[in-house]
């Protein structure tokens, strides 16, 4: 008669455990067990709870925002630019239509589209991004959030946006962007009108995508159906509303 290689199961929640793989202590006795090490708290397993938790968080937070519209833009804008002027006048014609603004709650242009928004005693909400440097959310929001992960944060602009205005800004507000025309060029999320403000800032990277890259079989060039580019504030949040019925 054979010997069984293994003279006792242990059964953990799925796993079957056997022989030497059979923990000395019950999953409740580890729960419970006084002065742990605290590394599980950087181990994979956890991030994916932490990660779970601000989906659950952002959705919960916004499930209820109703129509909004985004503002992308630099955090580095100050109040003096014409950018920034123009920002906060986007905000108050959004608002003054009862749809919310979303920016990313910083300084600069996040700061303009939000007070334009508050000003005019609209929804100003604030989806921030835990960084170093960070200065928090700016004092124009009036639903704010800080989250650790972009592409968290990046879900929840595209989810509850119904359009998107982009100004000037750096590599932060290109990811936004870039982001955005992905998944609306390959039927990810349904189309929704990206504005890009600011033909002169904007010009340099069109003529780029339409000249070498496309030269190159990279794109098949930049369907003009699915961005806008202007100079109008006006024009720029008509097209971003443009989804949205009255």
């Amino acid at each position: 008669m054979n010997r069984k290689p293994f003279d006792r199961t242990y059964r953990r929640g799925p796993e079957i455990l056997r022989g030497k793989l059979i923990p000395k202590d019950s999953s409740t006795a580890a729960l419970l067990q006084a002065e742990q090490p605290s590394d599980w708290l950087h181990m994979d397993p956890w991030r994916v709870l932490r990660i779970q938790s601000e989906f659950v968080e952002g959705f919960d937070a916004l499930a209820s925002l109703g129509p909004a519209v985004t503002i992308f833009g630099s955090a580095r804008t100050p109040e003096d630019s014409p950018y920034y002027q123009a920002a906060e006048r986007m905000g108050r014609r959004i608002a003054e239509q009862n749809i919310a603004v979303i920016t990313g709650g910083g300084p600069g242009i996040m700061e303009a589209g939000n007070r334009g928004a508050a000003l005019a005693g609209g929804t100003s909400v604030g989806l921030g991004i835990e960084l170093p440097h960070e200065q928090g959310i700016n004092d124009y929001v009036n639903l704010g959030m800080t989250f650790r992960y972009f592409f968290v944060r990046k879900t929840m602009f595209v989810k509850y946006s119904s359009g998107f205005i982009v100004c000037p800004g750096g590599f932060g507000m290109l990811d936004e962007m870039f982001e955005t025309l992905t998944l609306t060029q390959t039927h990810k999320v349904d189309r929704k009108p990206v504005v890009l403000y600011g033909s002169e800032y904007w010009g340099g990277l069109f003529d780029w995508l339409n000249g070498p890259v496309k030269d190159n079989g990279m794109i098949s060039g930049v369907d003009s159906q699915l961005v806008t580019i202007t100079d109008d504030p006006n024009e720029a949040v008509r097209v971003a509303t443009g989804s949205i019925a009255s």
